[in-house]
């Protein structure tokens, strides 16, 4: 499998898991390179609670355990 093939299956894997978010990839020099956006922003009590609009990791995986997290959040606050 190659680089892109294994990037687009994780894309895949992720909008069918956590299909509240717009992925999307960044070439920006210092930032992180793949970014989750919400479609719909979240509530003050959510935020508080640690929630997020915007995910930034370097890797696709580690997005993906940041968005597994996130949605320990949101669980708690029964979302």
């Amino acid at each position: 499998m190659t680089e892109d093939e294994y990037e687009q299956r994780m894309i895949d894997v992720l909008t069918s898991t956590h299909p509240d978010w717009r992925y999307e990839q960044r070439d920006l020099p210092g930032l992180p390179q793949w970014w989750a956006t919400r479609y719909c922003p979240l509530r003050p009590d959510q935020r508080k609670a640690g929630a997020r609009d915007v995910l930034g990791r370097t890797t696709l995986r580690r997005l993906a355990r940041a968005l597994a997290r996130h949605d320990e959040i949101l669980h708690r606050l029964r979302y």
